[in-house]
């Protein structure tokens, strides 16, 4: 049932192509599986999906009802795309305004075509177009408010970006080229090739750094390189990031920061890590060869359209601040992604884009929201390992994706690939189901009093109390613990509690 899997994926994130290959998957690591082996492939299982997808052409039914509401959401990036998404499902009318000639955000240019397939990320925001909803492109946002009543807009969503680089004060003379990193990535996600030199260093040890120093290295320059000041244990960026680098042939100059430059000679001080874990100078220094500086040392959200907006607060760091339902100090004007305070990540601003269409959706219908008990609402029964009944203990590695080899990696093509239909069937079968039956009969097989009757294959188990004695045979045995026992008075002069079985 694969369109209804993906189905179920699009309940929450309508990109599950684009970020079965950009997402960090950190929900594997809270995997109840990496108990006896290794989590679940949920990112491969979702990349599999959103492919199949986009090759059968699979799409979102239109909105049973029209609200006759109008939201605006400024940017087309992840947070933006998902907040219009979600917000087009319950019927409302949605434009999305976004400066860039292509839509898509960072995961349009600050991610290497390596790691997400320009095609894949089009396929998915035409599917999102088709919807109903407008975007339009090469559109800068000057005056918010003004655009909010000349279209009137009932509602907005500020989803912005981080898209400036930015910049930090070197002594240099004569230096050479110097780029951000941002920058740079967008100009190679737009079919540019800036002239960089023999020798390049990217400067920063984030995952923007390694995607920046791998995109140098397809360009074919002798050598690129990464100066950062902390070593591999303190750094932003992922692990695996860094190794895929390396092997690539980027070099790493740990514990170093740039003092000054003189031309193509750049005079870099080593550091050491600290007892608390930060950088501090040792007066050694060393020379390092550079033809062209790219600095990759974070982004920040351009606010030049929010000069204007009442009530907005913004934190030291320079981010808008939102309430816990996402919505801004002026009434109306929600916000989400890179430009509130938050992880950076794709994954984070779907979230936010998510959650904001929840909240607003409420807010234009006059309710009060209500998000904390609404989330509570649609969060199942959570089981963790320890709440498992494995009395089994399968053996069943990790499926894992193919991938180029270091050597082929000399181009923009996808350097991993998705797994086969067989790997995918293979990994989904090696969930545990944690608190959540998946008909397996152990209860039905297991009851004395013929008690538990089979509904039919989908429906799950009916339970008849007056059979029920409480044996608690059928909760030992579930492995994933979907059965409740929960005790309850009885009116009878037999046992003074009960114990009454509830499956889920």
């Amino acid at each position: 049932r694969f369109e209804d899997a993906w189905r179920t994926f699009m309940k929450n994130n309508p990109l599950p192509a684009t970020h079965g290959r950009i997402c960090y998957h950190p929900c594997e690591g809270g995997c109840s599986r990496v108990h006896v082996d290794d989590g679940v492939s949920i990112h491969s299982i979702e990349r599999f999906l959103g492919d199949m997808a986009i090759e059968q052409n699979w799409h979102m039914p239109a909105p049973k009802i029209e609200t006759g509401k109008k939201v605006l959401v400024i940017g087309a990036g992840p947070s933006g795309l998902t907040a219009a998404y979600h917000l087009r499902l319950q019927g409302h009318t949605v434009e999305i305004r976004e400066a860039a000639p292509i839509a898509g955000g960072m995961m349009q240019f600050g991610i290497p075509a390596y790691r997400l397939p320009r095609e894949v990320l089009a396929a998915e925001i035409a599917r999102i177009e088709s919807m109903g909803i407008s975007i339009t492109l090469n559109h800068r946002v000057e005056d918010l408010m003004a655009e909010k009543q000349e279209g009137q807009f009932d509602a907005v969503y500020l989803a912005i970006g981080a898209h400036i680089g930015k910049q930090v004060d070197i002594p240099a003379r004569d230096a050479g080229k110097v780029l951000d990193a941002v920058s740079f990535l967008r100009e190679t996600g737009m079919g540019e090739k800036p002239v960089l030199g023999r020798r390049v260093a990217v400067y920063g040890g984030g995952n923007t750094a390694m995607d920046a120093a791998r995109t140098v290295k397809r360009m074919g320059v002798d050598e690129a390189m990464i100066i950062y000041r902390r070593d591999r244990d303190h750094m932003p960026a992922h692990s695996f990031e860094a190794d895929e680098a390396e092997a690539e042939g980027v070099n790493i100059h740990w514990l170093r920061t740039i003092q000054d430059i003189e031309g193509s000679d750049f005079n870099v001080e080593i550091m050491e890590i600290g007892d608390d874990g930060r950088p501090r100078p040792t007066g050694r220094y060393e020379t390092l060869a550079v033809d062209s500086l790219i600095l990759a040392l974070g982004q920040d959200v351009e606010r030049g359209m929010l000069d204007r907006v009442p009530g907005l607060e913004f934190d030291r760091w320079g981010s808008l601040t939102v309430d816990e339902n996402m919505m801004t100090g002026c009434e109306g004007l929600f916000a989400g992604g890179d430009m509130v305070p938050s992880d950076r990540t794709a994954t984070i601003a779907v979230g936010h884009g998510k959650k904001a269409a929840r909240c607003m959706g409420e807010w234009l219908q006059g309710k009060a929201v209500r998000e904390g008990a609404a989330a509570r609402e649609n969060v199942k029964h959570l089981v963790d390992y320890d709440g498992l009944h494995l009395w089994y203990r399968t053996q069943a590695d990790r499926q894992h994706e193919d991938a180029l080899s270091p050597e082929q990696r000399n181009d923009f093509r996808e350097v991993v690939h998705g797994l086969t239909e067989a790997q995918v069937r293979f990994e989904a079968s090696r969930c545990f189901s944690c608190g959540n039956c998946f008909e397996c009969d152990g209860c039905f097989g297991a009851c004395p009093e013929g008690a538990i009757t089979k509904l039919g294959k989908g429906e799950g188990y009916q339970v008849n109390h007056d059979l029920c004695t409480g044996c608690l045979a059928c909760y030992n045995q579930c492995p994933c613990h979907a059965i409740e026992m929960q005790a309850v008075q009885q009116e009878v002069s037999l046992p003074a509690m009960a114990v009454r079985m509830e499956v889920r």
